[in-house]
């Protein structure tokens, strides 16, 4: 179970993303300095309790209306062998010491901890409570949409978000993050997803798919 702590980051999540957001292909907004609010998220626990899990909602009011994004994040104690490219940045975190900060889709315990999550293996967590699961975060896939034994073949990231290519029982499966999140978007022909909610600044609480599943 992961625990969270009542500390500092220096520097914080939202400087972090404040520089690596605009740089992204699926970034909506027109400023190079993006006005970053957090507005929500989940995480979901590593069972071997090294790997820190946390799906963080933005929202960037430097444009005409603010844009939310969707940004899983990872923490290690470690940097991650092979995932330079992902690496958004170092903090230094008041109990953990240094922390290596990735985009979590080039992690992969958060796959798998998605899938897992998918598949009804594992409990969506409050972002901010030690041990509370969140219940407004709703995973639904098909019966045997995603078995056991899934590995990522490869990680596509393009203008309308990220693409986790996902093989599994002699399948070859599309596990999408949605970065650009839009309140009622539907998702036809999806064998799965996680749905959750996120607070825009003037305090409504829109709902809309942050992962979607899909055949190839």
């Amino acid at each position: 179970m992961a625990v969270i702590h009542r500390t500092t980051m220096k520097p914080g999540k939202l400087e972090l993303l404040a520089g690596w957001l605009p740089a992204r292909p699926w970034y909506a907004g027109a400023s190079a300095a993006p006005d970053l609010a957090r507005a929500g998220g989940f995480r979901i626990d590593d069972p071997e309790g090294e790997v820190g899990i946390e799906f963080v909602v933005v929202t960037d009011s430097s444009g005409a209306g603010p844009v939310a994004y969707l940004v899983p994040l990872t923490y290690r104690g470690a940097p991650l062998e092979g995932a330079e490219e992902g690496l958004i940045g170092t903090s230094e975190h008041g109990v953990l010491g240094t922390r290596w900060i990735y985009d979590g889709a080039h992690d992969p315990v958060l796959t798998e901890r998605l899938l897992a999550l998918l598949r009804g293996e594992a409990e969506p967590q409050h972002q901010s409570e030690t041990g509370v699961p969140d219940p407004t975060v709703v995973p639904e896939a098909a019966e045997d949409a995603l078995p056991g034994g899934a590995a990522v073949a490869g990680v596509e990231d393009g203008p309308e978000g990220t693409r986790l290519v996902v093989e599994a029982g002699g399948r070859r499966l599309g596990l999408e993050l949605v970065r650009v999140l839009e309140a009622g978007r539907t998702v036809p022909g999806a064998l799965g997803r996680v749905t959750a909610g996120w607070e825009l600044p003037d305090g409504t609480r829109p709902r809309a798919a942050f992962a979607v599943l899909r055949e190839g």
